[in-house]
């Protein structure tokens, strides 16, 4: 599947995808297209843990106020944003046990899981995952 794809869903996006959709990435035309298309019925969503890894990353780079700047124009965007709760944290503990990947890419994957979409990102840790979820490479 492709940003160009009539068969579009939704996706779920990894922090890599947001990151390269605030940085204009090499990626970030694919992510904002996707974004266009999400829609109540195929959205693009994120988990609050993936989210608050783009803040901390943004924080660390460029300082708090341009994070806090970064949450505000984030909040605007087509992104269903979704909360740690028990089964996408369970999912993520299992998935974590037994994949190198991060904690972080880790709630990505299960929650690509639970959606039945795509993850998107860049991340190479995410070929470990391959046999687990859908990955859409940026």
């Amino acid at each position: 599947m492709t940003a160009a794809d009539d068969t579009w869903q939704g996706a779920v996006f990894d922090s890599y995808a947001v990151l390269e959709y605030l940085e204009d990435g090499p990626g970030a035309a694919a992510v904002q297209s996707m974004l266009e298309k999400s829609t109540v019925i195929s959205p693009v969503v994120v988990s609050w843990v993936n989210m608050g890894e783009v803040l901390y990353i943004v924080r660390r780079r460029r300082g708090a106020d341009t994070a806090d700047l970064v949450l505000a124009a984030l909040d605007q965007l087509p992104i269903e944003t979704v909360d740690a709760g028990r089964a996408l944290s369970l999912g993520a503990a299992r998935l974590k046990s037994r994949f190198p990947v991060s904690y972080a890419d880790a709630f990505c994957a299960a929650l690509s899981k639970l959606t039945g979409l795509p993850a998107v990102t860049g991340d190479p840790e995410f070929r470990a995952l391959e046999s687990e979820i859908d990955v859409v490479w940026l």
